[in-house]
């Protein structure tokens, strides 16, 4: 049986290997970037456009900040609560065109002590959770040196 491979959250990125992309929306009329993405309104308070088109946001950037998570996250994630928890990276990372700040988790192996601010590192496709009818799938920051 063939597992159905499923985004942890609809619409938030495309894609497979080098093509894989997060998406945002931007402001036709200020050029707002937002991720995640925004379908109702331009969150600039300055700006009273309306029309967002979405766009693939970089591929790359830097780490701003980091930490270790040794909690079970909350939803959308999804999590075997039967199963030993191991614990992963949080990388907050500046992206390298639009410069904003977004937060994803590093894929498993990579370890708090395998990071340092200003490290550039690239969006790749991941694996939150697997079970007998569902692969869950997200997006993990991975060091471009581990390549």
């Amino acid at each position: 049986m063939t597992r159905t491979r499923t985004p942890v959250v609809a619409d938030w990125f495309t894609g497979e290997g080098e093509e894989f992309r997060l998406l945002g929306t931007r402001c036709a009329a200020c050029s707002a970037v937002f991720f995640p993405r925004e379908d109702g309104f331009c969150r600039n308070p300055g700006c009273g456009g309306g029309e967002l088109v979405e766009v693939p946001l970089s591929r790359r950037g830097r780490v701003w900040s980091y930490t270790d998570g040794r909690y079970r996250p909350p939803l959308p994630y999804v999590s075997d609560p039967d199963v030993a928890w191991e614990p992963y990276t949080l990388l907050a990372v500046e992206l390298e065109a639009e410069r904003m700040v977004v937060l994803g988790q590093a894929p498993p192996g990579v370890t708090a002590a395998d990071v340092e601010v200003g490290m550039e590192v690239e969006v790749v496709p991941g694996v939150l959770n697997e079970d007998a009818e569902t692969v869950w799938t997200t997006w993990h920051f991975r060091p471009v040196s581990a390549r």
